[in-house]
Order: structure tokens, then sequence, then C-alpha cells
């Protein structure tokens, strides 16, 4: 990987500002790798809060908000006066205000402005006005890089998550950690159920960050009414436990929100973890390390478990295809060289997905 990704080097020394929303401490992780490569790192929240309030008050785009979240900018603004950045690294952009992108560019018309998107336009709408500040922009989204003609650049795993694969024998056949949103958790009852029958001995795991606010939010969403507040945790779980989980575990399942190709972060971990995956993504059959044999494609509106699939143990992924799934190659595409060759978008076939 030294060898491959060995640009990503050059970041000794440079400046970066970063700017992105508090998520799981993917983060943190791409700050620290950054800053293990020796760049200089100016990290600041996209939000001016993280409290459920504040994260609602952003994404309605309430103009009562908008005051604090212009003062929050301002000092941001203030801090970063004077300094000389080689890179901008903004992540989702839900609470960037424009001013603050339009006064960064006047200010720093040198620096390299990279934007990267975790989230399809169809639920952030307003985030293609964000593309014309930047020189690079980057979404996981594929149908949305073909739409807009963005680089397309899919998640990574994290190191935590890199293990040779156990010989003992997995303590869960199935195992399911994630946000409660959408119909993830009527999804995941019918799988439940199912593995039941086959005797597969499953392990479901419901976040949500706040109790009112899930109540309230289950009031108004006809997903979220059926679900068992018991079988619902508000303590969010940290990469090391969820790594521990996946090592004892056969296979780990991943629900994508219905309106989304994108892969979530779920699919790069678990295949680096050694570990079969469950989705319900049908896209995951467009990316280089799609191999029947390791990934199981549930319809979610006719969900069937293959009982075969639970017998055979996992297909060792070749170190090169685990590569380009990591958090340095990453970096490497989204501040040097994009991949847009190597994964393919323009052979994929959307109309059977």
């Amino acid at each position: 990987m030294k060898e491959r990704f060995s640009e990503i080097n050059n970041l000794n020394g440079k400046k970066i500002l970063f700017l992105a929303p508090h998520f799981f401490g993917y983060e943190k992780a791409i700050a620290n790798r950054l800053r293990e490569l020796g760049a200089e790192v100016d990290f600041f929240n996209e939000r001016p809060s993280d409290s459920v309030w504040a994260k609602g008050m952003v994404r309605v785009k309430s103009r009562f908000y908008q005051n604090t979240v212009q003062k929050y900018y301002g000092k941001i603004l203030r801090q970063i006066t004077g300094k000389k950045y080689d890179y901008f690294l903004l992540i989702k952009g839900e609470a960037v205000p424009h001013s603050f992108l339009e006064k960064f560019r006047a200010i720093s018309p040198l620096t390299v402005r990279i934007f990267c998107s975790y989230d399809p336009v169809f639920e952030y709408p307003e985030v293609p006005k964000l593309y014309p500040y930047f020189n690079k922009n980057f979404t996981f989204e594929p149908s949305d890089a073909r739409k807009y003609g963005l680089h397309f650049r899919p998640n990574f795993f994290l190191n935590e998550y890199k293990r040779s694969e156990t010989k003992e024998k997995p303590k869960y056949d199935i195992a399911f950690i994630g946000s409660a949103h959408t119909d993830r958790y009527l999804v995941g009852e019918k799988i439940s159920n199912l593995a039941r029958k086959l005797s597969l001995e499953t392990f479901f795991y419901y976040y949500a960050p706040g109790k009112t606010a899930f109540v309230l939010k289950k009031i108004f969403d006809k997903n979220l009414q059926q679900f068992n507040m018991r079988k619902l945790s508000f303590t969010k779980l940290t990469h090391h436990q969820i790594a521990e989980i996946y090592s004892h575990s056969f296979s780990v399942l991943e629900i994508n929100k219905p309106f989304q190709l994108g892969l979530t972060m779920r699919p790069f971990e678990t295949l680096a973890s050694g570990k079969k995956l469950i989705t319900t993504n049908a896209d995951i059959k467009n990316y280089p390390f799609y191999n029947a044999e390791n990934i199981l494609i549930l319809d979610r509106k006719n969900i069937q478990l293959d009982e075969e699939f639970f017998k055979s143990g996992f297909k060792t992924i070749d170190s090169e295809t685990l590569e380009m799934m990591t958090l340095d190659s990453w970096i490497h595409c989204v501040f040097f060289k994009d991949q847009d060759d190597y994964w393919g978008l323009n052979s994929w076939n959307f109309e059977a997905i």
C-alpha cells in the first residue's frame, strides 16, 4: 500500500482546513490519519451544535437558527483569517452558509477546495448549490455522480475492522448494528423472524441519539410507529466494540435507505473483517469486490434468506482490491487522483437495480 498510494506522503507539511459533522468518529479518523501523514489540520464541526434540536433546526433551514449559524461561521472565519491553507475539505455541507464559502474563496483563492458528500441529493436537494464553490466534488452516490458530473468515490473501512478470519464458531449467524431510521426496523424484524425459522442466531442493535426526539419522530413516521422501544438503544458503540461484535459473527446485515444506492460504511467494514455480508442494496453488484459467495442480496419487498449462504465460508478478497477500500485509498483519491476509472461508473447497469 505504501507504494500504491505513496503520493499521500506529499501531505507532509501541508495545512488543511477540515469541516465535517461528527459522524460516528469517522471525522476524527480522517483528521488523525492526515496528521499522521504530517499535515497540519484545523478541524471544525460543520454544525454549531450536536444537540438534536440544533440538528433539526439546520435540517429545516430555520430562519431563527440561521443567526446562530452565521455567528458560528463568523467565529471560524476570524480564527482562520491570515492562515494559508493548501486544502479545504468539506464533508456533508448541510450547515455551512454560502456566504462563508464565498468569503473563504476570496481570502484564500489558491487553496484547493474539496467537497465530499455521503448523502444522496434526493435526501438533501440543496447540496448541488455547493458544487460551484469547490475545485473537486466527490459523492458516494453513483446516480448523483452520473447526473451531476461528480467524481465517484465509495466509502472506506478503518483499520480497526481489518482482521483475519477466525476459525472459532461464530456466536451470531447474522449481526446488525445501525441507526434507527426509515424502514430498517420493519425489514430487520422480517429478517429476524426468517432467521429464527432457520435456527440462525441473530444480534440486532438499533441506535438513536435521543429518546425524546425519537418518540416525537415516531409519531409522524409510519415506518417507526411499530418500533418496539425495548429494542432501541441510546448508547453509541465505538468502532472497537462494533469490530468485536463482527469478530463473533458469521455475517453482517446492511439495510440501506430505500432511496439510497451508495453503500454505507458497513459493507467495507464487514468485508475487511473477513465476514459475509447480507444487504438490501442490489447496487453492490456493480462494485469490483462483489462476489455472490460473500454477499447475499435481499429484496426488501420480498425478503428471503438463502440457507445455503450460511453453509460456506468467506472467500478471501485479494489484497489489491482490499487496499482500494481503505482510508488511505480514500485520502489519495480526494486529495490527489480520482478513481473514476477504477470504480467503473460508466459501465454500471443502473437499470438492473
